[in-house]
């Protein structure tokens, strides 16, 4: 098993790579060229700058068993049918039973968008959060 990283915008780098070298499971953080990864005990796979190129990047490197950290519900989805698990950056677990209802609100965010209205973009990051993510991350990777 390996943990990869939706490593673009991911606030939760840190926390991921201390809890998984903690427990002895490579990390893959994949990105694009214009983020910057040194000195982390992880290897980190750089792509080209471009939409979703880093996403599909990681996506082509899954293998059943692995594990993934994304806030991209497309990315959730497209691990889920590789036989891998994912969770998001704040520890919700993606699921067969949670990725419909998830994959229509990103549907109608765009079609929002694109039709010139607005939608809220995401709260400022607490602590809290930071503390639930770890914890879920823990538990998930322990019980693997």
């Amino acid at each position: 098993m390996k943990l990869y990283v939706d490593a673009d915008a991911c606030p939760v780098v840190p926390q991921t790579l201390r809890i998984a070298n903690a427990l002895g499971i490579p990390v893959v953080l994949v990105c694009d060229t214009s983020h910057e990864f040194s000195n982390v005990k992880a290897q980190v796979i750089l792509c080209e700058k471009g939409t979703d190129s880093a996403d599909l990047v990681l996506v082509n490197q899954l293998s059943p068993g692995d594990f993934v950290i994304t806030q991209d519900y497309g990315v959730a989805a497209l691990a889920l049918s590789r036989g891998c698990r994912a969770i998001n950056q704040d520890g919700m677990e993606y699921s067969d039973a949670n990725m419909d209802a998830l994959l229509f609100s990103r549907h109608m965010g765009k079609k929002i968008r694109a039709a010139g209205g607005r939608t809220k973009g995401p709260k400022r990051r607490t602590p809290q959060q930071d503390a639930e993510f770890e914890q879920a991350l823990r538990t998930i990777l322990e019980n693997a």
